[in-house]
């Protein structure tokens, strides 16, 4: 559908509002406060207009999101530090645990509890890797090739 839809342009400020699913009022509460800044083109004096990147309709989507789970909009603000320090490239890839007021990421094997300092909070165990980890113990034992283990 993305492809679809002619991107490079940017939205403006009312087609960002909709897309997400907030009011003007309340995006433009977050680019002067700094939670997210238009990537495009940023408002510069009364009567300039901002521009949204696709990437930061997927911000303001996170946030929101963060935002109707009832995550406080302080902690909404700690999340998104983190997330721009810790995680490269597109942060609508990562995955988030919201549980309560705790917002946890699962990132790059672990579970990281994003508002208590990036303290790590359990090790996900990648059931992918298993097999091979087992396979690879399996080859010294009984040589390679499934026909030369005798069970």
């Amino acid at each position: 559908m993305r492809d679809e839809i002619n991107t490079k342009d940017g939205f403006s400020g009312r087609q960002a509002a909709t897309v997400v699913g907030i009011s003007y009022r309340q995006l433009d509460y977050w680019a002067r406060t700094d939670l997210i800044r238009p990537s495009l083109l940023d408002a510069a004096g009364s009567g300039s207009r901002r521009r949204y990147s696709y990437q930061d309709l997927l911000e303001l989507r996170v946030i929101k999101s963060l935002l109707d789970a009832g995550i406080r909009l302080e902690s909404v603000r700690e999340v998104f530090t983190y997330l721009r320090e810790h995680v490269s490239g597109d942060i609508s890839s990562a995955h988030l645990v919201i549980s309560g007021q705790s917002v946890v990421l699962a990132h790059d094997d672990q579970l990281i509890d994003v508002l208590r300092n990036g303290q790590g909070v359990l090790n996900v165990l990648s059931l992918e890797g298993v097999r091979d980890d087992v396979d690879a113990q399996l080859v010294p034992l009984v040589g390679p090739g499934p026909e030369a283990v005798a069970l």
